[in-house]
């Protein structure tokens, strides 16, 4: 990553408070960006706390959002309804607001991108090229997304669009990771396999998601107004990288987790009444067959894409999710593990 970062400026940011949208809004915190976050339910108009101005309002409220964005060159959408839900009467809405703030600031918005864009016919071989054809209501939303962000860049706005695998991390409790193979806050006692035997998945780690958004935004005035990459993060190849990744770390703290598979028949009979688990359930055909993003395009833009090792990557996600001893003894037989590999 040769390039010259342009002069740091103000950014938006919207979720802040969650898993991409807080690493975003740190890492351009720490290259010296002014970096603004919108929040409910603040008792101040403004408070500032860890680097961060933080404003009070709504990504649903349009005039909320104008106000925040004025000024600033960049705004990272990275806000979602919580547990999958409301996507219908939300996602697009919210994504209307930022469109009007980027073309009235000429700025440039950043999407953390799914793979939800993409059906069957493309599952062979997915790159940013590839057709959009997808199946499910979540993927037809995003497609819609996308749609009303290349728009406005007909009218002076740009848009850099970071297409990646399943969020884990430190601060990702919402997550398939955190949700769905181990049980965060406890000693790890089990974790459980979402995929069949010997079917492929894609990760990314958010710090290296987060990082390479930033590498992205530097270089924003040379893409094109509507650039979209895809982030190869970690493929597991046939499904089992992730979990012995799981059972290294925590054999090395003394436990013995483990794999059983993952109760999709009681998600299914729970999925009418919850409605997180029947969104769930609609992403299930993501365990069921090998859905590999192809990350050579930014890999050539960046010369090598950010990567944290796997097994580093998961024990820090393992110890910010509380998942981990953090006594004394613990740090020091992981630290001589680490320098032993």
């Amino acid at each position: 990553m040769s390039a010259i970062p342009s002069p740091p400026s103000r950014a938006l940011v919207l979720g802040a408070s969650g898993g991409i949208g807080g690493e975003v809004a740190r890492q351009l915190r720490d290259t010296g960006w002014d970096v603004l976050a919108l929040k409910r339910g603040l008792s101040a108009e403004t408070e500032q706390r860890d680097g961060l101005t933080w404003l009070r309002g709504d990504a649903m409220e349009r005039q909320d959002v104008l106000d925040a964005a004025k000024g600033c060159a960049v705004i990272v959408h990275a806000v979602n309804p919580p547990g999958y839900r409301h996507w219908a009467e939300q996602v697009v809405p919210m994504v209307d607001n930022t469109v009007a703030a980027a073309i009235a600031e000429r700025a440039t918005v950043v999407l953390p991108g799914t793979v939800y864009n993409y059906g069957p016919d493309a599952y062979r071989h997915i790159d940013e090229d590839a057709p959009q054809r997808p199946l499910t209501r979540k993927g037809r939303i995003r497609v819609q997304l996308e749609e009303r962000l290349r728009d406005a860049t007909r009218h002076g706005a740009r848009t850099i669009v970071l297409r990646a695998g399943d969020f884990f991390g430190p601060r990702a409790g919402n997550s398939w990771f955190a949700q769905g193979l181990i049980q965060p806050g406890k000693p790890l006692r089990t974790i459980k396999q979402p995929g069949k035997p010997g079917v492929g998945h894609q990760w990314a780690y958010l710090p290296d998601v987060a990082q390479t958004m930033l590498a992205l935004i530097e270089r924003r005035d040379a893409l094109e107004p509507f650039a979209r990459f895809h982030m190869e993060g970690h493929w597991d190849a046939d499904g089992t990288a992730m979990i012995e990744a799981i059972r290294r770390v925590a054999t090395r703290y003394g436990m013995d987790p483990k794999v059983s598979p993952f109760p999709w028949w009681l998600t299914k009979l729970a999925a009418p009444f919850v409605p997180t688990l029947r969104e769930m359930q609609e992403m299930h055909y993501l365990w069921q067959q090998p859905v590999h993003m192809d990350g050579s395009r930014l890999e050539a833009l960046l010369d090598g894409a950010p990567h944290t090792p796997l097994e580093v990557a998961v024990e820090a996600t393992l110890r910010g999710l509380g998942c981990l001893p953090v006594s004394d003894g613990a740090r020091l037989r992981s630290s001589a593990s680490q320098n032993l590999t």
